[in-house]
């Protein structure tokens, strides 16, 4: 009797264990549906690619000649299908390893080279994330900063270095929030400034040419430290490459990825292409760096101003992210939102003001970041992880790639790598010749001058 008790209290709690386990699965399923689509994805990527592009890329095209043109389409185009491959190559990595723990998925691009080459992969890739994603945030400070300056009347004792210092205290608190799941709203706000920003700024540089008399339009002389320093800047504007694994790792279909990729890039292209071609036919030699410092001020200055500064505010929350989420890892703090991340992420932003304070001129570092490990992890890296990933081994089968494919994956890799180097060694010769500056602490109103 007692036997037949016990068998009967045995079964039941299986048959609850079974039902809370089904459970369980139910709500993990759930959560994973509730990922990001491709709507979402693609408002991401816009918010991370489009921004400081269209402020830069009339100088850098005039820097160019009119090659420019034929670099903007050729980075925007190998840059799309390279961000496509790195996705691929994260969808090989998950159908190898299930669900990865939460730990890895904070930095899936790491992940990635880890699995292609081993521990130096996975080093390599770390190194050109945080130096770029850290140099790419200390540029939206500085050029925020500037746009600033220019709409505050004069006399009121602030400069770009105090700007800079307030940016980074109102923006932290934003950077506190987890992964680009938990905060699409503002990657919804910056991709929408954006756009309305370079419209109007497309307006206003062709209504400028018609009603001003600008002298003849002269361009600058193209020599290699222009031509070089110039791609560099190229390559920052259609660079998102280190945090793409971390939006489609937050996605419900990962598979989907390249769809978003697409749509995004056709809007960064039709965002940045009609407004830097009429700026350049329109000032051409006199485009500053930031192209509003050329606008005459008014109303029209003033409205750009504002847009472009809000996408910058918000896009760098959404480009320093992958940074803080292997800061997070580094220092073992919990995914969940607790104090140590409170202390981790606001020491980080921090390092980025005091960086921003030491080089308060953006066009010096962000050349210098485009050219340098931008170029790796856009144009370098994807191919090479995408080539090993699908190579046979002694743990997995090979996966097929056309010999057209395979030869066209190397070519990137050599275009990108040959004009990096190059690109790298202009950005640190015109940084060392024509844009070192003293520090802010130092001089304020020298370092802003």
């Amino acid at each position: 009797m007692a036997q037949i008790e016990y068998s009967k209290v045995n079964d039941a709690a299986t048959l609850i264990s079974s039902r809370i386990e089904t459970h369980i699965q139910g709500e993990t399923e759930t959560q994973h549906h509730k990922g990001l689509t491709v709507l979402t994805t693609c408002i991401f990527i816009v918010g991370v690619i489009a921004g400081s592009g269209f402020l830069t890329l009339p100088k850098a095209i005039d820097d160019a000649g009119w090659v420019g043109f034929v670099l903007i389409f050729f980075c925007c185009m190998v840059s799309a299908y390279t961000g496509h491959i790195l996705g691929k190559c994260w969808v090989i990595v998950r159908e190898r390893y299930g669900e990865l723990t939460s730990n890895i998925a904070r930095f899936p691009y790491p992940a990635i080279g880890e699995e292609a080459y081993g521990r130096k992969g996975r080093y390599t890739v770390s190194f050109c994330i945080n130096f770029s994603m850290f140099g790419s945030t200390v540029v939206f400070i500085l050029i925020a900063s500037e746009n600033i300056m220019k709409l505050l009347p004069s006399g009121t004792g602030m400069n770009c270095c105090y700007l800079a210092l307030i940016i980074g205290g109102v923006i932290t608190p934003f950077t506190w929030l987890g992964t680009p799941k938990d905060f699409w709203g503002i990657a919804a706000i910056a991709t929408v400034a954006t756009a309305t920003a370079s419209t109007i700024l497309l307006v206003s540089v062709s209504y400028h040419g018609s009603q001003m008399d600008l002298g003849e339009v002269t361009h600058t002389q193209v020599d290699a430290i222009t031509f070089f320093t110039a791609y560099g800047t190229i390559c920052f504007a259609f660079n998102g490459h280190p945090a793409f694994p971390t939006f489609q790792s937050d996605m419900a279909d990962e598979k989907k990825f390249g769809h978003a990729i697409l749509f995004g890039y056709i809007i960064v292209l039709l965002m940045y292409t009609p407004s830097s071609a009429v700026a350049y036919f329109v000032y051409g030699s006199k485009v500053e760096p930031n192209i509003l410092q050329t606008l005459p001020t008014g109303p029209t200055s003033t409205i750009v101003s504002l847009l472009i500064t809000s996408h910058l505010l918000f896009g760098a929350v959404i480009v320093i992210n992958p940074f803080l989420q292997e800061l997070d890892h580094v220092f073992k703090v919990p995914p969940n939102f607790t104090w140590k991340r409170i202390v981790s992420r606001t020491t980080a932003m921090a390092t980025v003001v005091f960086v921003a304070l030491s080089v308060p001129h953006f066009s010096a570092i962000l050349a210098l970041v485009g050219a340098s490990t931008l170029s790796l992890l856009g144009f370098v890296l994807p191919p090479l992880f995408y080539l090993k990933l699908c190579r046979v081994d002694e743990r997995h089968s090979p996966k097929f790639i056309s010999l057209h494919t395979r030869v066209f994956l190397y070519e990137i890799v050599f275009v990108g790598l040959s004009a990096g180097i190059a690109a790298t060694y202009s950005a640190f010769e015109d940084l060392i010749d024509n844009k070192f500056t003293v520090p802010c602490y130092y001089d304020p109103v020298k370092a802003c001058g």
